[in-house]
């Protein structure tokens, strides 16, 4: 399921792949000439890439081979959600959402992971310094929620990851989200880490319950930690041991 990191190419390999995983998804020809490759030297390089597992090429366009997993559909309450490994092309969807979450003040960790977004424009992370991967529901094409783990590759740690979830409001209260936090955990699981955590403002008390509700528990407590609206709010750190 998971893809090798780079660490072990050749030069000209290793500055191909970062470029893919910085671009997101980019076309093999525009990647040539960023890069300013002979196209013989690029094609051989691109092929090997591609032969070992660390990139893909669909529907023209190449990107990390990073494959989380597979999509499962769920009829709820009438309406039919899909909740499947994100593509890169979903980013725009994902950060919109994440806007909308963190616009209600309550959830910093997602407005910090938007903004990360925002500013590296690229989806998935799979290098020598870290692992990141996002999962979103869908109604439609529309995405409506997102669950997203983010490992470090220090050895450390390699054994947790950072976890963020969320679901627009019109589509709360039906289990969408429940089933978003299981496919985190069980990708979590097969990757065998043995914790993830989240972070939460004190006043947050509804994602609060609902981490304790899927397992998850309070480890500690940074007091004052946040400024919301001039005040000052405690920092819950939680965590599900897996």
């Amino acid at each position: 399921m998971e893809a090798p990191k780079p660490g072990r190419l050749d030069d000209d390999r290793q500055r191909i792949y970062e470029y893919v995983e910085r671009e997101g998804r980019v076309e093999p020809e525009r990647a040539r000439a960023a890069l300013g490759f002979e196209p013989r030297r690029f094609g051989h390089h691109l092929s090997m890439l591609k032969r070992d597992g660390y990139l893909t090429e669909r529907d023209g366009q190449l990107e990390i081979a990073m494959d989380p997993g597979t999509a499962e559909q769920y009829e709820i309450d009438g309406l039919t959600v899909t909740i499947r490994p994100a593509r890169q092309d979903d980013i725009a969807g994902i950060v919109g959402t994440l806007r909308q979450v963190a616009s209600e003040g309550s959830y910093i960790e997602a407005e910090s992971v938007a903004q990360q977004l925002d500013y590296e424009d690229s989806l998935l992370r799979h290098n020598e310094f870290e692992s990141r991967v996002f999962f979103v529901a869908t109604v439609g094409e529309e995405v409506v929620g997102w669950v997203h783990l983010e490992i470090p590759e220090l050895d450390k740690l390699h054994h947790t990851a950072e976890l963020t979830i969320g679901l627009v409001e019109a589509h709360r209260g039906h289990g969408i989200g429940s089933r978003l936090l299981d496919h985190g955990l069980d990708w979590a699981e097969e990757m065998e880490l043995t914790k993830v955590y989240n972070s939460f403002p004190a006043t947050n008390e509804g994602a609060i319950e609902f981490f304790e509700a899927h397992g998850g528990a309070v480890e500690a407590v940074r007091e004052d930690h946040y400024r919301i609206d001039g005040e000052a709010v405690d920092e819950v750190m939680m965590a599900v041991t897996l």
